[in-house]
């Protein structure tokens, strides 16, 4: 195998083993938001310790194969483990969602299958990697077997109906299991696709059109073929029109549920050997001791307040300053509540030591012996119960830091400020009518009264990445008071001296990122649907993993505390012209837009977007639309060309990052 090929067979590896339908069923969050279940696993589904089959725990895994640290575990046992006899262990979701699924069902997918000998080949085949040779074949279901077709039409006329309107190229990139195999997508549509509920091409899913043609569901006919043959001359609709919000709320889970979720997950991890901690208690000769909180392993996880974490210790480091950061075992969607009982992740200088009771915590900094400035950042509360966070900061003797404006938490379970997740609410009273019709009224009162309980035990300096962040919270009726206030941008942007060249052909527009709702993903694929043929644009997407069945190129690309600039030189190479920035919430700060405006992009975003459209509209650096249909007009009319590099020609900008919390620490001896 050439080393060029590695990465590829890696993905073919991990796209036919992952299973989609599990990952979207006992992970409610992904279905939630619609991300690609293969796409979020891959660019941080494993990091943050979730499972991809169910057969397969990533977290037994690493504590079985400490080797594997460092990479994804699941693609580990495909490239080697299995060959090595490293033993997979099932998910701890696996029992939820065979219970989910039906009970006795049970797919194939819930048992791992152990690789075979690769066989010897009489004729040149595709490569493939060896432990893809033994999984489970897909099912055969001939089309000749199915008793459900229209009257007077035989199998070979609905063949070729469905092939006239099959798009071939879509089904690979939407379906990597499929490419990877090998197999011709239009018999695999045949003989499995549209029983798997699989789409077609562009345009039309399956299970729209099933839940808005109720009949056609218990028909048992393929819905593609049905809306061929029938459906589209009906004048039936492909979905309910909703829109995407629409979609978003209609899939909503309840606050409580979400929580019990979480709750659940936790009870199910064991905490570490109290030993473990062995290096909180050690005597140091560092100048001091830092202590920070946030929502998951910054050393393990990509996210802009990852990085910012990343930053923030690296610079710690340099100043000989000894770093604690405690962090929740399992993602939560809120604070926990008073009384609830979850272990607490500890990284210490940069090193994850476990996860571990908060009682056994409190007891190794007991040992910890005082003199040195103790300091804190609080990044979030996430999955933190406010009275053990009190307790941790006491037991380091920290009383004095700072509190990071990364999101709206401290005003709501509903962090980025979301009505339902659809829609800005500006943060109305708790308790008023516009609060308690949303699905994060119910917890509002929890982190109010949590982050006012904070604010009053210490002597915390409200840190606001940007202006416009600061000026959301201060206009906030309910918000708790803090010490002080200051801005401290994360970057700014340093003139380079150079221009932007110009690129050749369609203009080129981009979404940076993780595919998600909420950074306005939706629109950015009906814009680059709609579009699609249009020869004056180009649609690409620049991420760390392919968005399968997006209607955009993919420029892979991962930004890390290694390479901070990947992410602007990928955009510079491309001959980007546009960047869609469309929040649909207000970021407190966005790293996406520096990137896109050091690299000459022209941001076009909406009045949503909190610090996105204050920082395009203060520098010139785009449009701020005032809403989705003046966005898609731009295109229609063809105005967005003038936002191109060849006639704006913009200067290129290096990005200076901040130290973070160290940039500060001066301030609070």
């Amino acid at each position: 195998m050439g080393q060029g090929d590695a990465p590829e067979r890696r993905r073919r590896a991990l796209a036919t083993a992952f299973d989609p339908v599990f990952y979207r069923t006992v992970y409610d969050d992904i279905a939630r938001v619609g991300a690609d279940p293969f796409g979020h696993y891959v660019e941080t589904g494993w990091r943050e310790g979730r499972d991809p089959a169910p057969w397969f725990s990533v977290s037994a895994y690493l504590e079985r194969h400490p080797e594997a640290g460092g990479g994804d575990p699941f693609a580990h046992y495909l490239e080697r483990g299995w060959s090595e006899g490293c033993e997979p262990s099932p998910s701890r979701h696996r029992e939820r969602f065979l219970e989910r699924i039906g009970g006795s069902r049970r797919p194939a997918s819930c048992e791992p299958v152990l690789p075979a000998p690769e066989p010897v080949l009489q004729a040149p085949e595709p490569e493939i990697p060896e432990p893809l040779a033994s999984l489970p074949g897909l099912p055969s279901v001939p089309v000749e077997a199915d008793p459900d077709l229209p009257a007077g039409l035989t199998r070979e006329a609905a063949r070729e109906l469905i092939a006239a309107g099959f798009d071939p190229a879509f089904y690979l990139s939407a379906y990597p299991d499929v490419a990877a195999a090998g197999q011709d997508p239009l018999e695999h549509y045949l003989l499995a696709g549209q029983w798997e509920g699989r789409d077609p091409r562009p345009g039309f899913k399956a299970a729209d059109y099933l839940e808005v043609n109720p009949d056609v569901a218990a028909s048992g006919m393929d819905p593609f073929l049905h809306w061929l043959v029938a459906g589209r001359a009906e004048g039936r609709p492909l979905r309910f029109e909703l829109g995407f919000r629409g979609r978003i709320v209609a899939g909503l889970a309840t606050l409580e549920a979400r929580m019990a979720a979480a709750a659940r997950a936790a009870a199910d991890i064991s905490a570490d050997r109290p030993r473990e901690l062995a290096p909180l208690s050690a005597a140091s000769k560092a100048a001091g001791l830092h202590v920070t909180f946030s929502h998951d392993d910054f050393t393990k996880r990509i996210g802009g307040v990852q990085l910012c974490l990343q930053a923030e210790s690296a610079g710690l480091a340099r100043k000989g300053i000894d770093h604690l950061h405690v962090f929740p075992a399992v993602p939560w969607p809120t604070l926990r509540p008073a009384g609830s009982r979850a272990a607490l992740g500890v990284v210490w200088n940069g090193r994850t030591l476990g996860h571990f009771a908060v009682g056994d915590i409190l007891k190794a900094l007991g040992k910890r012996r005082a003199g040195a400035r103790t300091t804190l950042a609080v990044h979030s509360l996430l999955g933190h119960e406010i009275g053990e966070t009190l307790n941790i900061l006491a037991a380091a003797g920290a009383r004095r830091g700072l509190f990071w404006l990364h999101d709206f938490a401290g005003l709501c379970a509903g962090y980025h400020l979301m009505r339902d997740e659809a829609r800005d609410c500006g943060a109305p009273p708790a308790g008023s009518a516009a609060c308690r019709v949303c699905v994060f009224g119910p917890g509002r009162d929890l982190h109010l009264s949590a982050h006012r309980r904070l604010f009053e035990a210490l002597d915390l300096t409200l840190v606001a990445p940007s202006q416009a962040a600061l000026d959301t919270w201060s206009a906030a009726p309910d918000a708790p008071v803090a010490a002080a206030v200051q801005v401290h941008p994360h970057a700014r942007l340093v003139p380079s001296g150079r221009f932007a060249e110009a690129g050749e052909g369609p203009l080129t527009v981009a979404f940076l990122g993780m595919p998600s709702a909420y950074k306005g993903w939706p629109v950015f694929t009906d814009l680059a649907e709609w579009f699609r043929d249009d020869p004056r644009y180009r649609f690409v997407r620049l991420g760390s993993a392919a968005a399968p069945g997006a209607p955009a190129d993919h420029i892979e690309v991962s930004v890390t505390a290694d390479n901070p600039h990947a992410m602007r030189e990928a955009l510079d190479s491309a001959r980007v012209d546009v960047a869609i920035l469309w929040s649909l919430c207000r970021e407190t700060f966005s790293f996406a837009a520096y990137e896109a405006a050091a690299a000459g992009a022209a941001i076009l975003t909406g009045p949503d977007s909190g610090n996105i459209a204050a920082f395009t509209r203060a520098g010139g650096h785009g449009l701020v639309l005032p809403d989705e249909a003046s966005l898609f007009a731009q295109f229609e009319s063809g105005t967005v060309q003038s936002l191109s590099r060849r006639v704006r020609r913009p200067e290129i900008c290096e990005i200076e990052y901040s130290g973070m919390s160290v940039d500060l620490l001066e301030a609070l001896s």
